[in-house]
């Protein structure tokens, strides 16, 4: 009930608040048609290899502008995604399969596209640096759509809405009820996270950390006196029934939404856009989300 109603308080926060070739150019000189030709004759064979193999440089870049990632995610067999552990939207099982809202959605996507889904755990400061170098095909881990992420990536539309929302010890929970009262807190944040952004933006001191798992460790342990983490991760690990039942969650600093990234001009955007607005109409999205209790926090694809 619990992680529900915070889900739905995500849900109403959102609705309140709210990217010469150089022309060598040779001048003919006047001389007798014998010379031309001598000239001509004098062109050696080591000057015909450079041509034909920069002619060749050319065809290949202009292929592989032309490629597709829809594609080369095809002719490799499978879609690589990158995320972090970060309950309910990736995270491990006891037998330590990637399981979570966005894990079971990326292998309905994968499957869609005939391919097979691998899971690459990364650093979520380096995400833009993993997508770009093709060490991962797309960012799937709960994703901020904040302006940096738009500009760097091809994003979809927004899947999930989310809000950053301040962790504290339980105990201590009614002392920080209001923004004025975190001044002078210690805030454990992801590095490169919207968490991150928030504190930055408001002006509270934050000490980046690997991920949002971290920060709930730094609170845990008395060595930070707070986290901001998204509010769908919160429901799902702090509180009564979680590992973290020492923690609780207090007030919102920002309101969000989750989108998936692809590279620049990447045409699996489009796909993925297309499989969302399906999955959401044969209700096998709201399926996975109640599974993660997540259902509240959908965005209608339309």
């Amino acid at each position: 009930m619990k992680k529900l109603m915070a889900i739905a308080l995500t849900a109403a926060m959102s609705l309140g608040l709210l990217a010469g070739c150089g022309s060598s150019s040779s001048t003919a000189s006047e001389a007798p048609a014998s010379s031309a030709a001598s000239s001509a004759v004098s062109e050696t064979p080591a000057s015909s290899a450079v041509s034909s193999a920069a002619e060749e440089a050319a065809a290949s870049s202009t292929a592989d502008a032309a490629e597709s990632d829809l594609e080369y995610v095809k002719a490799n067999g499978k879609l690589v995604v990158g995320i972090t552990d970060f309950a309910p939207m990736d995270y491990k099982d006891e037998s330590g399969n990637w399981i979570g809202f966005d894990a079971d959605m990326a292998k309905a996507f994968a499957e869609s596209l005939g391919v097979e889904v691998e899971f690459v755990e990364i650093d979520w400061d380096n995400k833009i640096l993993e997508l770009d170098g093709k060490t991962i095909d797309c960012v799937w881990n709960g994703m901020t759509l904040t302006d940096e992420v738009k500009s760097a990536m091809n994003c979809t539309g927004a899947y999930l809405n989310n809000a950053q929302i301040v962790v504290v010890p339980a105990d201590k929970a009614d002392q920080y009820q209001t923004e004025e009262s975190l001044a002078e807190l210690n805030f454990a944040v992801e590095a490169g996270s919207a968490g991150e952004a928030v504190a930055t933006e408001k002006g509270l001191n934050a000490t980046p950390v690997k991920a949002q798992a971290d920060a709930l460790m730094e609170v845990a342990a008395g060595t930070s006196d707070a986290a901001i983490i998204d509010s769908l991760m919160a429901a799902a690990m702090v509180g009564e029934g979680t590992g973290y039942e020492t923690l609780t969650y207090t007030i919102g600093l920002s309101t969000e939404e989750y989108g998936v990234g692809f590279r620049k001009g990447s045409d699996l955007t489009d796909a993925l856009n297309d499989f969302f607005k399906s999955a959401y109409a044969d209700g096998s999205m709201q399926t996975i989300a109640e599974t993660y209790g997540v259902q509240a926090a959908l965005v209608e694809q339309q």
